[in-house]
């Protein structure tokens, strides 16, 4: 599998209720930070990686993302949009009802509610050979626990293996493998569960990023990310 086949996800479906109320008129990927959407950014670094498709699920102001992102060229990548429900599916429903766009390679996932510097590319590099790793099913990419969550999501064992608990927190960067789905019908399905089970069964790989990042998750996080970054 060369790495030009490898797609991404980006998800855009949240509401984004505690950025309200500048969430109540912008869905929360086109946010801006120092000026420039948030989700550009995820494009950017995507497209600088090589990864020539992306899939970007939506459902608050759905219309606003494709008319802004349109269908990709301008990164030089091809824009595939997901729509759902009012409300969403959660992370897995939307991931899931997605799949058919995404293929039977594993792929990559970005939140589209987070900032980091981190290099995408290899990332994208591993996603390449995760095919051949038949035992896995998912790498997890964290980072340490920030404040907000201080006891963290998972943790990390010496062989790489994620584990159900821990201190560190999910960044929101991952690798997928559509067999980590298999048969599940599209419904509103989150997918924490989903990843402990198969941590359970040591199947979750993972990596600590300690690089800059953020989840621009409250209008605090936002001013504090633009005081660090914005020029």
């Amino acid at each position: 599998m060369s790495k030009h086949t490898v797609k991404a996800m980006i998800l855009a479906a949240g509401r984004g209720n505690r950025l309200r109320p500048l969430t109540d008129s912008i869905p929360k990927p086109l946010v801006p930070l120092c000026g420039k959407p948030l989700i550009e950014y995820h494009i950017e670094k995507l497209a600088e990686a090589g990864v020539e498709e992306i899939v970007i699920n939506h459902a608050w102001l759905g219309d606003q993302i494709e008319n802004t992102l349109g269908n990709g060229e301008r990164w030089g990548v091809r824009i595939h949009y997901s729509p759902e429900p009012e409300g969403g599916l959660e992370t897995a429903g939307g991931i899931i009802k997605a799949l058919s766009l995404l293929g039977n390679e594993p792929f990559v996932v970005v939140n589209g509610d987070v900032y980091t510097d981190m290099d995408f590319a290899p990332l994208i590099e591993q996603a390449c050979s995760f095919s051949d790793s038949s035992e896995l099913l998912a790498h997890l990419v964290l980072v340490p626990s920030p404040e907000f969550n201080a006891q963290g999501d998972f943790g990390l064992n010496e062989e790489s293996r994620v584990q159900s608990e821990g201190g560190h927190t999910f960044a929101g960067l991952s690798i997928l493998h559509p067999n980590l789905f298999e048969n599940m019908e599209v419904d509103f399905i989150k997918l924490a569960p989903i990843l402990r089970e198969a941590m359970q069964a040591g199947k979750v790989s993972g990596e600590l990023y300690e690089g800059f990042w953020s989840d621009i998750g409250t209008h605090e996080r936002l001013h504090e990310a633009e005081r660090l970054l914005c020029p």
